[in-house]
């Protein structure tokens, strides 16, 4: 099997000192008094080096000054490659350290057991970080939020009528068969394509493409078939320049959220700033392109319950995620609008990526990647066309998702605000400090996974044994998707939709790569390849 090179790997080199870091010793206790605190605190971890939880201002840190930090980011350019920041970081300071940079600050942290910690915190109403552009946007723009920007009661009421039509399995039952339509229709494009551009015999043609353009059209052409019941033609010889734009208009949106997140939006609105324009216009665009659908879909709907209407009918096929809000009538027009445009605009980048990474690791993996296949050629075969019961019987193709997103997860963090004070690594967090559980590094640490960098995605199945000996906290190693009752709303959909394309690519095509070299990665607002990676599809 073969393994992600790289520094990746590595334990945490704990107090070696390095120029720009300020560091502290890590001591841990049980039932131990906070110095200058009130009352005492239950500490997590056991093995106390002087008999006392350490203060907040303890913790080690990469500088106190923001504004210096934030330069330092420009200048070096961690922005987009902040994953990278942050595992160096952890290998330098220990597995806990606080940032501050421009007007964001945060605790770092990626154990499980720690992670485990944080999230038995968040209460009712679970906070995760403002996107602040974005709500700025909204304000400005006098857009409703969806619940993605939204907290506290507000947040719980809309999620939970959203859970209903895109988290619960009666609805999984409903849009899988959608999903399952555009998957067969994409491996269809992509076999008449390998037939025409090929080279080999017939029926047993190659073809070696960069397939990042087509993957990001199926992204789209799923969620539009799932959000608002309609295909969009983008697997026509000629996709519609709107749908292009669309999908042009979310990348800039990812790309320039990152560096705006550490100044004040409404700063930078009030100067023009060129960064704020290119931002907001993107947004402007995203919010034209689903109003534009949505409008469609609502005449549609509209058209269908006055003939349902006129004949005594009941029923009928399903009307999507927007049909099913609109038929209920539980979120007004204006907050399903909001909401459907936010899953829309989550929709597309973050299933494009991971699949490239997951053609991109088959590839480079044969060994892996016909395991997978003959557990799906059996699990199909035996599914009668039943999506679900193909899903269901091959496990590995759910676990190599999983292992994609351990070693390239989309978002490279996860965070909360705890509502009580809680202490981790003997450390004192304040309630409502921003704490952040850091996936890329936690997914390449030898202290949580062992031979991290190696792409296998039976991890995944085997027995507690690995599980116990790394200790408390392992049902938060992967957390791709968030957690609890904040995961990630558009889950069950992105889940499904990748699993259902490498199904059907696996059943048709065997996967190589031109190269094996290590794919490099950026930072926009999600991981993604420096430079797509060219796959070779050979028919089978």
């Amino acid at each position: 099997m073969r393994r992600v090179q790289g520094t990746s790997g590595s334990r945490f080199l704990g107090v070696l000192p390095q120029k720009g870091f300020c560091m502290t010793a890590a001591g841990t206790v049980v039932h131990a008094n906070l110095e200058g605190g009130k009352g005492a605190l239950k500490a997590v971890r056991r093995g106390g080096v002087d008999g006392r939880v350490r203060g907040f201002e303890e913790i080690p840190h990469t500088g106190r000054n923001g504004w210096i930090n934030l330069l330092k980011f420009w200048r070096e350019n961690r922005f987009q490659q902040l994953h990278k920041h942050m595992e160096r970081t952890f290998n330098v300071l220990g597995p806990i350290y606080r940032e501050k940079v421009g007007t964001l600050s945060s605790v770092n942290i990626l154990l499980p057991s720690d992670i485990s910690e944080l999230f038995q915190s968040e209460g009712l109403h679970p906070r995760r970080m403002t996107l602040q552009p974005w709500a700025t946007h909204r304000e400005i723009r006098n857009h409703n939020k969806g619940v993605f920007l939204k907290n506290g009661e507000e947040w719980r009421s809309d999620r939970l009528q959203l859970n209903k039509e895109v988290m619960l399995s009666a609805s999984v039952r409903r849009f899988l068969p959608l999903l399952d339509e555009v998957s067969k229709d994409f491996c269809g494009m992509l076999q008449a394509r390998v037939e025409k551009e090929g080279r080999g015999e017939e029926g047993k043609r190659s073809l070696t493409i960069d397939p990042s353009p087509d993957l990001f059209r199926f992204a789209l052409e799923a969620s539009c078939h799932v959000i608002y019941g309609e295909r969009i033609g983008l697997f026509s010889s000629s996709p519609s320049l709107e749908s292009q734009k669309f999908i042009w208009a979310v990348e800039r949106m990812l790309t320039t959220t990152p560096p705006l997140l550490y100044l004040p939006p409404r700063l930078l609105l009030r100067i023009g700033a060129p960064l704020w324009t290119q931002h907001a216009t993107a947004w402007d665009h995203i919010f034209s392109h689903a109003q534009a659908r949505i409008q469609r879909a609502y005449q549609r709907l509209s058209s269908s319950q006055a003939r349902r209407s006129a004949t005594g009918a009941t029923g009928g096929q399903y009307t999507g995620v927007l049909g099913q809000l609109m038929e209920k009538g539980q979120l007004s027009l204006d907050l399903i609008k909001a909401n459907i445009t936010e899953l829309m605009a989550g929709g597309v980048d973050t299933t494009a990526v991971p699949l490239q990474f997951a053609l991109f690791e088959l590839g480079r993996n044969p060994e892996v990647q016909e395991r997978v296949r003959q557990q799906v050629r059996t699990s199909y075969s035996q599914a009668g066309g039943d999506p679900q019961k193909a899903l269901q019987g091959a496990p590995l193709l759910k676990a190599t998702i999983k292992e994609v997103l351990r070693l390239y997860p989309v978002g490279i963090t996860v965070q909360r605000y705890p509502v009580r004070d809680i202490v981790l690594q003997n450390y004192h967090i304040p309630a409502g400090t921003m704490v952040q559980a850091c996936l890329y590094p936690m997914g390449r640490s030898s202290q949580v996974f062992e031979d991290p960098l190696r792409f296998d995605p039976g991890r995944w199945g085997r027995s507690s044994k690995e599980d116990g000996r790394r200790g408390e906290g392992q049902g938060f190693r992967s957390l791709a998707f968030g957690f609890g009752a904040r995961q990630c709303v558009g889950r069950r959909i992105a889940e499904n939709e990748m699993q259902l394309l490498l199904m059907h690519i696996l059943l048709n095509f065997h996967l190589s790569v031109p190269s094996s070299e290590d794919i490099k990665t950026n930072l926009t607002l999600i991981l993604q390849p420096e430079t797509p990676p060219r796959i070779t599809f050979t028919k089978l």
